[in-house]
Parts: structure tokens; C-alpha cells; sequence
């Protein structure tokens, strides 16, 4: 990645100098087929920006990342591309006042999901085309001046291999062999799209009176690779669409902006989704191959709403720098959410993101690497780094407590405002400040100093203190404390919810009291002289961000009655507090699988039980004492396959327990009844064992040794797809075997010839928890590595490989000596590899904590 970033300071400099009017670029991908599955690795790219220059006589850069320019004109001078290029950038000197600059380049074709992607469809041979730019690779694709707050209008025009479609931002036609997009409203660089191939591509409409009398009609598509048509629910995508498009016209007061409405889902894509104006783009696993549960449509429809929702949020409106991502991704966390439960099916949206996504948001506010919500973004690696649980769950968990501050009504007013006043423009923090306080009528300079200005996660517990009869409450509570790392305490709007037992065995709430913290500790006076709770429920309907605790008498009674809370929000909220418990060492992990052994059984949301499940796995493998791993696996393992027989015959829940007993499987008893469930000489009532699952019974086997190389090969031949692959060479690097493991790593980190979805998925099987003593050698070697492969590979290559390679089955002291004597050895490293190695160090380090805890246990 040498000369690849870009300063904050540089595209300042940069931004007060230039101003952009306008792109053209012309794209010839004939290339990409024509030279059998390998295609040309190259395509010609010729993009004219025409810009204007403050101070003429300065001089200035235009960013290009390229194999190959093979021109460069500047207001009708020809320069030497030996001389202005030196691989990322273009020198561009003696500027004047308006400016015309045309560069003729080859540009490469992608493998690793960053610029134009090129994907070959083992199915059927099919080459299919995208782009992805988030945050800077769209000068992988043409030269321009790659930074959020130099927006201008875009014309695209694509040369295609005959019998394609091309798709971009703006409507196009076909004609005399090119096609032509319509101009784009001013947007930055990074949402400019192309989308290109033989897609199987479905089309609807939406129409929208308002009441001026005005209409609006958006056009709307939707494509996939045509291998995955059979599968593709388009109806579906384009029902939460429609109820998108009217909740946000409904609440923002500005139309759609950006004309047609495209959602391609395309393969081998690094992100969930990227929000190009008029070309949303999605990976395809958004496209359900087999039966999934309620909660993956629910997941889709919040990840298309959230898309959509960037619309006003960050493509109309866009963040002037980095340090300000939190203005469109919590904005459109938030809204996903918010829409989901606004308008579509899933009414209980909420529950899925107080149990999923705050985890998220709680992980990554304890990293060393936390950061305010707006944070410090230096350069683009930075940049690329901050698309976490802070910028996305926190801020908008934040968002969600600022509605609750300001009132619903002045939230959305503020941001009607804001898109009026700052439409097709750059803004930062205090834009939107203004307009809140604005509509709100509040200070938002403290709120925005507790909540979106500091780093750290406060903990509420309930101190309770009956009287003397034991009957009745004499004082109620609220304790907020803080990390020493980051000891700021906020004020929190909270609700305080009592629960009983009801005479019918039911747990239940029967007081709730709102209260607004400000001090180390909080005396809730309403709540004196309420009759004795069993369980004190801090953040009640979730409104805050924090931390829950328990009073030891409430913990007693999630012991033993946590099932028997009838409220849904509460029991999720309840599971996730024991949850952060667990991974702070406060409650001993084995305690944690025998709630979810014992209570899981009764949870009826399916996304909380699926969420327990990950939880249940992760608390088995990093948290629990060594000792007692086999122990917990067993009977984590034996409370499946109970729950999996005991589930109604084709629910989804019998499905999720399905998936869960596979991933806890290790016994030979039950790799057999896996083997017996793939070869059909044994059912379980009602559960269908389609493609997907066989692979996830598969993934075991073969981590097992209970299915070889022929075994995989004979699935992929049944399943001979891209999916399939993927799955195939997931499997392939998770047998137990020191040769497997040695190719794995050389494929890996010793050679790019793997696409991004291939290195993933070999990632994804070489680490097994199973196989420690196997994988132990690697430690030494991925010290060694990390720096050359960050320094040699993508950024996303990169990550992906600093993170999914760490020896986090290691856990042991000496894992960590090994990792801070590379930290200490390597301080001039690039921060942002740095970070990555800093957060799996935490994760290493809170892994020994909790199983010292655990340990513990064993003596109770």
C-alpha cells in the first residue's frame, strides 16, 4: 500500500485550492472476456475533469491508482506521463483559473474487491463487473480528486462485451455500441457506480403523491448473477423498498433526489451494501440459497433501509471529511432500525438491535482502539478502520437516546432542515448541531460533548435498600461508573423497571419509572415505597447506552427465572447485560452456557436465540477454562440436539438449533449423526437439509477429520457453484492436518492469487478452535508476516488477513508476551496495522481474564 493514502491535512490543502465542475469518463471493458475464464487483467479508462483553481500559478495533484497511463493532457498541454505519475498520483503544476484535465490510463481490473471487480462465475463462465470505492478506490478505476468534499456531477460512458448490460448512477441507453448514463447530481467520488454483465435483472416502479399535487415515479431494478435468478425473492426486496421510499418521503420532506432506483447483489463483495445514489450495491449472500429464519429477512430489510436512508444521509448531505462518518453511518444505523419498525413486517426490530448490534457498539467501545463517535481520522487508512461498532451501533444507539433527548418530532424537523439547507453540499458537526438545537430548543454543545466527543461505555447498577419489614423499598439507586481508561461519566435518560413473579410463575414488570442521571449515584425517589422487586431492570426499554448490572438478589433471579420474563425487549436486554458480564469477567463463562442451555430453549425471538447461540460458541472457546472446554462442548453439544428434536418440525427455530448443534458438534456420536443426516439414513421431523446446511454440516466433518478431500469434492461437484467454492475451500482448510494447513498459509500469505472471497473463506478454515496444538507454529510465523503482507497487499487484503490470522486459539501468556514484543519492536509500523494488532491483544488479553474467572467456578 506504498503512496497509496491520502492526508486529512493534503485534502484540506487541496479542497481550498480546487473546485470541481464536472467528470466525464469513458470506460472500455471489452476486455474483461475474450481471453477465456483469465480475460485481459487491464481496461482502458479516459476520464476529462474539468476544475477550477483559486489561486492560478499553484500547483496541485489529481489521484490515480493505475498499471499504466498512457496520456495526460492539461488545457491542451501534453505531458510526460514518466514525469507527473508516480502510480497513485498525477503532478499537476501552473495551474490556471479554469482547468481541463484529460488522462488516457489502463487500469486493472480488481481480485480483491476494491475498484472494478472481475468475477468469472464457475457455474457457468459468466464475467461480471462491479465497482466498490469506499473510501478511495474509485481512482483505481479513473483519475479524479478522490476526497468527499470535491463533488461535481459525473457523465459515465461504457464500452461492453456484446449481449451485457451496464448500469451506473444515472438512467443509460445503448447505443452505436456504447452506453450513455444521464448526469449525475453533484456527489463525491466514492458513490460514483458501475455495474456491468449479464445480470438477471427484474424491474417495478414506485409512484408518490405529495400534497402540492406534485408526483414523483422512481424507476426500480433489481439484479443478481443469473446463476442465483432461481433463488432471487425480488418481490420481496422491492416491497421494503416501496415502504422505505414512503416512510423517508413521509418523515424527511425531500423527495427522492437521484432519479431511478437500482439494487445490484453481486458476488464476491467485501461489504454488506454500499449506498451509490440510484446503484445500490449488495452482497449476494442477500439471496438466500436455502431456509433461512425470520431474522436474515429482517437482517436484509434493515441493511436496504439503512441503504436508503444514505440517500439524504450522506449522498444528498456528505460528511466534508472522515472525522465526520458518524454523520451518514449512525445516521442510517439508526434509520434502518427506525424504518424497519415503521414500516415494514418486523415490528420488533428494536429487539434485534438492543441484542445485536449494541454488542457490536460495547466490543468496540472497550478495544484500546475506541474513539469518540466523531472521531480523529488522519488519513484514509484511518479512515478505512473507523467503519466499526463506535461509527455504526454507537452512533446510533447515541442517535436513538439524542430522539429520546430532543423529542421525535424536533429530531426529524432538524433533519428536514438540514437537508434543505445543505443539499448536494459537505457539512460537519456543528451543521447539524445547529439545526437541532434549532428545532429542539436545547443547548446541544454538552450533549455533544458527553456523547459524540468522548470515548467508553458507563455500567448502571441498581443498589436497592428495603425496609425493615423486607417488603417494601426504603431507597432505590442508580450507580454509574466508568473505566479509568475513559472516566467520563454522561447524563443518561434511563427508565427503572420492577419486575415480580406473577402467581401464574410469570416474571413481570409492575413499576417503570423515567429518570435522568447526572452523578456518580442517583436516588430515584418515585420508586420508594413500591413493594420489593425480584429483579430491578436498569435502561428498561433500552434508552440509553451503557453497560447493565445487577443487584446480587435481581442476578439470583435471572438465575433461576430468566425464561419466565414474558417481555421480550426485557429478556433481551437481561441476556445482553449477562452477556457483557461474561466478557468482563464477572460472571464465569461455564455459568453463562448453562443459562443459555437452560433458557435458550424458551427464547421466541429468533434473532436473540440465534445472537445466544454465537455467544453461547464464543463463551465455550475463548472464555471458559481450558479444563472444562470439552466438558462445556459436551454439553453444549447435548442441549442442542435436545432443543433440535424438541422444536416444532419445520420452524425456525428447529433450523437455527440445527445450525448451533453443528457448529458444537465434536463427539463421534454426533459427527455420525451428521454424516447420517447428509446421507439420509437418519431424519429429524420436518428439517429439511438443503444445500446451505449440508455445507454447514460439512464445516465439522471435516474440521474433525470425518470428511476428506473426496468427500468435498463429490459436495462440490453436487454444488458446483460460487457458493459452493467458497464453501468448499472453507472446508478444504479446516482439516485437521499439518500439510492442509501449511498450504493454507502459503495460499494466504505467501501469494495474491486468490480472489478476496477465496482468502476469507481459507481464513475462515484454517483457524479452528479444535486445533490448537496444530495451528500453534503459525504464532511465530504471522509475527514475521504481517508487516511485509500490510506493506505488499490491499488494505482490505491486509485486514483481512491481520485479523482472521492472529493466534487467538493461542491463548496463553505467551501469546501475549509475543504480541506486545512485537508492538514494542515495531512502533514506526502503520497505525492502522498497529490498531488491528491492538485489538486482537485486547480480545487475547479479555479471553485470559475470563477464563481465569471461569476457573474459579470450579472450586465453587
Amino acid at each position: 500500500m506504498p503512496g497509496e493514502n491520502l492526508s486529512r491535512d493534503e485534502a484540506r490543502e487541496r479542497a481550498a485550492l480546487l473546485s470541481v465542475d464536472g467528470y466525464e469518463v469513458f470506460l472500455d471493458l471489452r476486455s474483461a472476456v475474450g481471453d477465456g475464464n483469465g480475460g485481459a487483467r487491464t481496461f482502458r479508462s479516459v476520464t476529462t475533469v474539468r476544475f477550477r483553481c483559486n489561486e492560478p500559478g499553484a500547483s496541485s495533484f489529481a489521484d490515480l491508482i493505475a498499471p499504466r497511463v498512457t496520456s495526460v493532457s492539461l488545457n491542451g498541454r501534453d505531458l510526460d506521463p514518466g514525469e507527473v505519475f508516480d502510480g497513485s498520483r498525477i503532478a499537476l503544476e501552473d495551474l490556471a483559473a479554469e482547468n481541463e484535465l484529460v488522462v488516457d490510463a489502463e487500469c486493472a481490473y480488481s481480485r480483491t474487491g476494491e475498484g472494478l471487480h472481475r468475477f468469472v462465475d464457475p457455474e457457468d463462465g459468466e464475467v461480471y463487473l462491479y465497482t466498490q470505492y469506499e473510501p478511495a478506490d474509485a481512482r483505481r478505476v479513473f483519475a479524479n480528486f478522490e476526497q468527499p468534499d470535491l463533488k461535481a456531477p459525473y457523465r459515465f460512458e461504457v464500452r461492453a462485451p456484446e449481449g451485457w448490460t451496464v448500469w451506473s448512477n444515472g438512467a443509460g441507453e445503448l447505443a452505436d455500441g456504447t452506453w450513455r448514463f444521464a448526469e449525475t447530481k453533484p456527489i463525491s467520488t466514492y458513490i460514483t457506480c458501475v455495474v456491468a454483465g449479464p445480470y438477471h435483472y427484474v424491474t417495478d416502479s414506485y409512484r408518490r403523491a405529495f400534497a402540492d399535487g406534485t408526483e414523483l415515479e422512481i424507476p426500480l431494478g433489481a439484479m443478481c448473477r443469473k446463476a442465483l435468478a432461481p433463488h432471487f425473492d425480488a418481490e420481496d426486496v422491492f416491497l421494503v423498498t416501496k415502504q422505505g421510499l414512503d416512510f423517508f418521503h413521509d418523515h424527511f420532506d425531500f423527495p427522492y433526489p437521484f432519479g431511478k432506483y437500482d439494487q445490484a447483489f453481486v458476488p464476491e463483495y467485501n461489504l454488506g451494501a454500499m449506498e451509490n445514489p440510484g446503484l445500490v450495491t449488495f452482497r449476494e449472500e442477500y439471496i438466500f440459497r436455502g431456509k433461512v429464519t425470520q431474522a436474515s429477512y429482517e437482517a436484509r430489510a434493515n441493511v436496504i433501509l439503512h441503504e436508503m436512508a444514505h440517500m439524504w444521509f450522506g449522498d444528498l448531505v456528505t460528511m466534508e471529511w472522515w472525522d465526520d462518518l458518524w454523520l451518514k453511518e449512525s445516521f442510517a444505523d439508526f434509520m434502518g432500525t427506525f424504518g424497519a419498525v415503521g414500516a415494514t413486517r418486523f415490528k420488533d426490530a428494536w429487539i434485534t438491535f438492543a441484542n445485536r448490534r449494541k454488542s457490536w457498539a460495547y466490543r468496540a467501545d472497550q478495544l484500546p482502539s475506541t474513539h469518540p463517535v466523531t472521531a480523529d481520522i488522519r488519513d484514509l487508512q484511518d479512515a478505512k478502520l473507523n467503519f466499526d461498532g463506535i461509527t455504526y451501533a454507537k452512533g446510533a444507539s447515541v442517535l436513538k437516546q439524542l430522539v429520546a433527548y430532543v423529542g421525535q418530532d424536533a429530531f426529524l424537523e432538524g433533519a428536514r432542515r438540514y437537508f434543505k439547507r445543505h443539499a448536494y453540499g459537505n457539512t460537519r458537526l456543528g451543521d447539524l448541531l445547529s439545526v437541532l438545537a434549532e428545532t429542539s430548543g436545547r443547548d446541544m454543545t454538552e450533549w455533544a460533548r458527553s456523547w459524540l466527543q468522548t470515548a467508553g461505555v458507563n455500567s448502571l447498577t441498581p443498589q436497592v435498600l428495603l425496609d425493615t419489614t423486607g417488603g417494601r423499598i426504603a431507597e432505590l439507586a442508580v450507580v454509574q461508573e466508568a473505566p479509568e481508561s475513559h472516566p467520563r461519566l454522561r447524563p443518561h435518560r434511563v427508565a427503572v423497571g420492577l419486575y415480580r413473579r406473577t402467581p401464574e410463575g410469570a416474571l413481570e414488570r409492575y413499576a417503570r419509572v423515567e429518570t435522568d442521571l447526572h452523578e456518580p449515584r442517583t436516588v430515584v425517589a418515585e420508586l420508594a415505597g413500591a413493594e420489593a422487586p425480584e429483579l430491578v431492570l436498569v435502561n428498561d426499554d433500552d434508552l440509553t447506552y451503557c453497560k447493565i448490572r445487577f443487584d446480587e438478589n435481581s442476578l439470583e433471579t435471572l438465575r433461576t427465572d430468566l425464561g419466565a420474563l414474558t417481555d421480550p425487549l426485557a429478556r433481551a436486554l437481561c441476556w445482553s447485560a449477562l452477556w457483557n458480564m461474561t466478557r468482563d469477567g464477572l460472571l464465569p463463562a461455564r455459568d453463562f452456557i448453562g443459562l443459555v442451555l437452560r433458557f435458550a430453549g424458551r427464547e421466541s425471538d429468533i434473532g436473540v436465540l440465534q445472537m445466544l447461540h454465537a455467544w453461547a460458541n464464543t463463551a465455550l472457546v475463548h472464555y471458559a477454562a481450558p479444563a472444562w472446554r470439552e466438558r462445556g462442548g459436551e454439553l453444549l453439544a447435548e442441549g442442542a440436539l435436545g432443543e433440535l428434536r424438541a422444536a416444532e418440525p419445520g420452524s425456525e427455530h428447529q433450523l437455527a438449533w440445527a445450525r448451533f448443534f453443528a457448529a458444537v458438534a465434536a463427539a463421534e456420536p454426533d459427527l455420525k449423526l451428521l454424516r447420517e443426516l447428509l446421507d439420509g439414513t437418519t431424519e429429524v421431523e420436518g428439517l429439511v437439509v438443503d444445500q446451505e446446511l449440508r455445507w454447514a454440516f460439512l464445516g465439522p466433518l471435516a474440521a474433525h477429520g470425518a470428511a476428506d478431500e473426496s468427500v468435498l469434492a463429490a459436495e462440490l461437484a453436487r454444488d458446483d457453484t460460487a457458493s459452493g467454492k467458497r464453501h468448499q475451500v472453507r472446508c478444504l482448510a479446516a482439516r485437521p492436518s499439518a500439510a492442509v494447513k501449511a498450504q493454507a498459509w502459503a495460499q494466504v500469505v505467501e501469494s495474491d492469487a486468490l480472489s478476496n472471497a477465496l482468502v476469507e473463506a481459507t481464513i475462515a478454515g484454517f483457524g479452528q478452535s479444535s486445533q490448537r496444538e496444530l495451528t500453534a507454529p503459525y504464532a511465530q510465523l504471522y509475527f514475521a508476516a504481517i508487516e511485509r503482507v500490510w506493506r505488499e497487499r490491499s488494505i482490505q487484503i491486509g485486514m483481512d488477513v491481520v485479523r482472521g490470522l492472529f493466534p487467538a486459539f493461542q491463548d496463553r501468556q505467551e501469546t501475549l508476551d509475543a504480541t506486545d514484543a512485537w508492538l514494542s519492536a515495531h512502533a514506526d509500523a502503520a497505525p492502522a496495522l498497529r490498531r488491528l494488532v491492538l485489538e486482537a491483544r485486547d480480545d487475547l488479553a479479555r479471553g485470559l481474564r475470563a477464563q481465569a474467572c471461569d476457573a474459579t467456578a470450579a472450586d465453587r
